[in-house]
């Protein structure tokens, strides 16, 4: 097209087509993005603030005997404590849940579960399964290396070495099936208090 078409064209078309610097300015589609992420799917409404960084919460992961579910118990972890900004936890808390979670599904045959719990400064992961024998502590604390049992008290001694606090407990037979046991431990967040010394926020 040449240009004296463009020039001969209808003043009113090019009105049209140019924009007006005086006129209303089109709807950002950064804010609009921002305005659509902010409301919930499904009804239309906005979404909750995000929980406090100190406010408590749980989570808690159902999964079956399967040797996947180790590993989906890890990723799982690993994307609440990033999402909750507790991404200094992540290595430990998922060494420490691996083997817990992985003892639960080699050991016994029936389903187990993995609960995330913060209590700021504190977090406490607690595996359950369907077994109420708690693992031996192996040697130099009882059980020689090399046996089942040891394998078994392999994890506590890695919980020994790298929780801040752990424990556990036979749950015994329940009038509603077997109560298993469960094994817990807990990290604290590196935070300073006026003594010095971060305390656990849980108790046993």
């Amino acid at each position: 097209m040449s240009a004296d078409h463009d020039r001969s064209q209808n003043p009113s078309q090019r009105e049209r087509l140019q924009p007006h610097g005086d006129g209303p300015e089109p709807p950002s589609s950064i804010s609009t993005s921002c305005l659509l992420s902010a409301l919930d799917p499904l009804t239309g409404l906005p979404h909750p603030p995000p929980l406090p960084f100190t406010a408590p919460w749980y989570y808690e992961l159902h999964f079956p005997s399967d040797p996947r579910g180790p590993g989906i118990a890890r990723l799982t972890l690993r994307a609440v404590l990033t999402a909750h900004g507790l991404t200094e936890l992540n290595d430990r808390a998922e060494l420490l849940t691996s083997e817990l979670a992985t003892n639960s599904v080699r050991h016994t045959k029936g389903p187990a579960s993995v609960r995330l719990q913060w209590l700021h400064p504190v977090l406490r992961v607690s595996v359950w399964d369907m077994s109420p024998d708690l693992p031996a502590l192996p040697e130099p604390l009882g059980v020689q290396l090399g046996s089942p049992a040891a394998e078994g008290g392999r994890g506590l001694l890695i919980l020994g070495a790298i929780a801040d606090r752990w424990g556990g407990c036979a749950i015994g037979e329940e009038p509603m099936g077997p109560g298993g046991k469960t094994l817990w431990f807990e990290l604290t967040l590196p935070t300073p208090t006026p003594d010095g010394d971060p305390a656990s926020a849980l108790a046993a």
